[in-house]
């Protein structure tokens, strides 16, 4: 495991697990406080990635529908990831090991390189975890390293402690319903009922939603554990993922930059849906980072 700190902020990551986080934790007179779920001993044994604290979406953020899209008159397809789900899943980043380019006390860069593989998406990505005593700043990059312009995306995926009193708060302007294999098939003005402008406790129904015009903040608390999380993303991640289960004791909710199924959308008439499809052309990178800061309640 690789680890960094700062301050009272600690942060370990596991490489050989899609470059992930393990954990994200807080000093707080001598006791530790995770801020994300902590990676147990067991799943990081067996490298499951639906284990760790956070994990990269790259070089796209959740789903592709029917495992196809088209871009400039041509055709491409993905395969299926993560058995039993049909569909390809987040990409190919976060199932595979990263390399460590750079460690420092409170920075660690990672990278993952892509050339030749087996699916339409040539890349190199990047990430950064820079740690001050104030916060986790993450910056995730990619970069075509492919001979034609393709479309792409990314994001993080964390997953939070789901206290019996835990609080969310966010605001979204738009909301995608679910549809089949959780492809969005229509984009609605957020109803209220479905709204976390005002801090909310989790629904006690299964939830699975992409919501768009998003402002890129998150309020978390955890009113027992005395401690809350502020997020803070650039304007290129459009979309949040919110995904809680009643029956899982984590629940997510994932800054990306591109709504599901977004690249079967790239050749149709995208007004007023914007997809955050991000196209590059072959040399070309695009990025973000993420900012995470705890705070005292």
């Amino acid at each position: 495991m690789v680890e960094i700190a700062s301050g009272k902020l600690g942060v370990g990551l596991v490489p050989e697990v899609g470059g992930s986080i393990a954990y994200f934790r807080l000093n707080r007179n001598g006791a530790s406080v995770d801020l994300m779920r902590p990676l147990s001993e067991g799943d990081r044994g067996r490298r499951d990635p639906l284990g760790v604290a956070m994990f990269p979406m790259v070089p796209y953020a959740n789903r592709i529908a029917g495992n196809c899209f088209s871009f400039r008159g041509r055709s491409f397809e993905v395969k299926p990831n993560f058995p039993p789900d049909p569909l390809n899943v987040h990409g190919s980043g976060w199932l595979l090991p990263w390399t460590v380019a750079r460690v420092a006390a409170d920075e660690a860069v990672l990278e993952l390189s892509r050339n030749g593989a087996a699916e339409p998406h040539q890349y190199v990505a990047r990430q950064r975890f820079k740690l001050s005593p104030e916060r986790l700043l993450v910056h995730i990059e990619v970069r075509n390293s492919g001979t034609t312009a393709m479309p792409f995306g990314f994001g993080q995926h964390p997953w939070f402690i789901r206290d019996a009193d835990v609080t969310v708060r966010f605001v979204a302007g738009a909301f995608w319903i679910e549809g089949t294999d959780g492809i969005p098939t229509e984009k609605i003005r957020t109803p209220p009922e479905l709204g976390f402008t005002d801090p909310t406790h989790l629904p006690k129904a299964r939830r699975n939603n992409c919501y768009g015009l998003w402002d890129g903040l998150i309020e978390i608390t955890w009113p027992s554990r005395r401690i809350g999380l502020r997020i803070e993303a650039d304007p290129v991640f459009k979309h949040l993922m919110l995904y809680c289960d009643p029956a899982r004791t984590a629940f997510c909710l994932e800054p990306q930059t591109n709504v599901v199924g977004a690249f079967n959308m790239v050749e149709e008439d995208l007004h007023g849906y914007d997809a955050g499809v991000i196209v590059l052309e072959p040399g070309a990178a695009a990025g973000g980072s993420i900012s995470f800061v705890p705070f005292e309640l």
